[in-house]
């Protein structure tokens, strides 16, 4: 109890004044979300802040599960040739009232159909204000899926796909889908301020937003007028600590309540202090080191596998991980549907890969190596990485220059077609399906955007691309088999470990389940 009374003390600090009985959850996150508005970022850390907090989506996942349940619709229907899907919402969806906008009705279908249009239709204001940037929107190639999205009446929407679309129902419960204000959206329009809409969220979400200090702390309220019942907590305050050793500190000291990403080094002693609770599970994830296959030399495969064999990545494994990763040699985890154990992974043989470079006919490669700022749930020092593999790379002649960013900078700088080098970056599954993976990260619609590899190959494109329309599982399954076999021979990554995923807590946290899907939710958590 002084634990928890301290970090109410804290973030009355950080923000004022708190109830003294008030129930307040501190989360030491490991970093600045990029903004407000989910539709608009890729990172676990803005979902973190925005999607899993204050907003909602027609349909989610059960926590802890890849399984779908209602939210925002109560149920929905599929037409027989997989085309149509009509949902019917729930009628006391509330949005936010805050002290810069007060609804003056629930939420209805308007809300919803406007809340693709902005991502899809070039003459939609905010299409234009944010310049049709909506990087996982894109991806998934939603504006060639969407034919149109048709109000039935004030709570019955149906989206009218060109295709039928095997994913397309866990593809609405991700955080790119959640669902906005219309009204809030047309009056920052008519004040001349759309842009604030990034920076002073509206949903209908657990937790609604209160204020944000920059690099410092998010602090959020629990909204009363939530559909599933108001929260355990009054409060909830993202504290922002980039430093996993600090996080640490926080947490023993009884400054936070939950720490993501710990250190591998810091795990046993975390275990076995009776004040903290550690969770524990097999990550839905993949780390990857992304060439920019529209660069030479990195345009010709051999020499990105040549690179690949150059990299000793036990030996990343056995440093950096410290026993909480295996080996990555297909760009889905194992653990997933679809995976294709068959394939073999590129051995590590320094004197092959420098004759490999050789035959290629590249000498004296000077390339840049990105390592991330920040620490991932796949990537626990990417610094460490990135000076393991520089060492690995000038065994066989290749300079290598380690390059990094502030995280927003980097994930933005990595998008970019005419990147130099090669990127260190990961992924945590958002679905459970390997269509988020495959396609969002390596099919060609995500070139200058999630596809940090800029690699657009047909043969792989049409496989992945067809899987979505088929409805049999054992049938998407062998083509997605087929693509792990053509993305292992081209290489447009290397890719490196999957993860298990810990999760610190103080031992006055109940409620808490890990995400297997990498989010960090407090939705239903309480404080003893």
């Amino acid at each position: 109890m002084k634990k928890t009374l301290l970090a109410a003390s804290i973030a009355a600090v950080m923000f004022g004044a708190t109830p003294a009985m008030a129930k307040t959850l501190v989360f030491c996150s490991e970093g600045s979300p990029e903004g407000f508005d989910p539709s608009l970022y890729t990172t676990g850390t803005t979902f973190d802040a925005t999607g899993k907090t204050i907003y909602n989506r027609l349909v989610e996942f059960k926590p802890g599960t890849t399984e779908l349940r209602p939210a925002i619709a109560e149920s929905w229907e599929m037409s027989e040739n997989g085309k149509e899907i009509t949902f019917h919402l729930r009628e006391d969806v509330q949005f936010h009232e805050t002290d810069y906008f007060t609804p003056s009705r629930p939420l209805n279908a308007d809300d919803v159909i406007y809340s693709f249009r902005r991502q899809m239709d070039e003459d939609n204001p905010y299409y234009q204000h944010n310049n049709g940037n909506y990087e996982y929107f894109n991806a998934m190639s939603m504006p060639e899926l969407i034919d149109d999205i048709v109000k039935v009446d004030d709570h019955t929407v149906t989206f009218v796909l060109t295709r039928p679309e095997a994913p397309f129902l866990a593809n609405l419960a991700m955080d790119f889908a959640s669902i906005h204000s219309l009204e809030y959206g047309d009056q920052l329009l008519e004040a001349g301020t759309p842009e604030k809409a990034n920076r002073r969220p509206v949903g209908t979400g657990p937790f609604q937003f209160v204020g944000y200090q920059e690099d410092a702390a998010i602090r959020y309220a629990a909204n009363p007028d939530y559909f599933r019942g108001q929260q355990p907590l009054d409060n909830l305050v993202f504290a922002i600590t980039p430093d996993a050793q600090v996080r640490y500190q926080k947490l023993q000291a009884g400054e936070c309540h939950a720490m993501p990403y710990p250190n591998p080094s810091d795990i046993e002693d975390m275990q076995q202090d009776e004040s903290i609770q550690v969770l524990e599970e097999s990550g839905l994830n993949v780390a990857y080191l992304a060439y920019n296959t529209q660069q030479e030399p990195f345009d010709d495969p051999q020499v990105r596998r040549a690179l690949n064999t150059a990299i000793n990545k036990e030996a990343i494994i056995d440093a950096v991980f410290q026993g909480a990763g295996q080996v990555a040699k297909n760009p889905i985890p194992p653990s997933m549907w679809g995976y294709n154990e068959a394939i073999e992974d590129d051995a590590y043989d320094p004197e092959k890969a420098r004759q490999m470079l050789e035959d290629a006919g590249v000498e004296d490669l000077e390339m840049d190596l990105w390592a991330m700022p920040v620490q991932r749930p796949y990537m626990p020092n990417a610094r460490r990485t990135a000076e393991l593999m520089q060492a690995d790379l000038s065994r066989v002649g290749v300079d290598a220059e380690i390059v990094t960013y502030e995280w927003g900078e980097y994930l933005k700088r990595a998008s970019s077609v005419d990147r130099e080098g090669a990127v260190i970056l990961g992924w945590t599954g958002d679905n459970g399906d390997p269509d988020n993976f495959l396609a969002v990260l390596l099919g060609c619609d995500g070139v200058g955007g999630a596809n940090r590899a800029q690699w657009c190959h047909e043969p792989f494109n049409e496989l992945i691309m067809e899987a979505k329309t088929l409805g049999d599982q054992q049938a998407r399954a062998e083509h997605y088999e087929q693509a792990q076999a053509i993305f292992k021979q081209q290489a447009p990554w290397n890719t490196l470990a999957h993860s298990v995923v810990y999760m610190p807590l103080s031992e006055n946290v109940t409620g808490y389940t890990i995400d297997p899907l990498g989010g960090h939710s407090f939705e239903g958590v309480d404080l003893k």
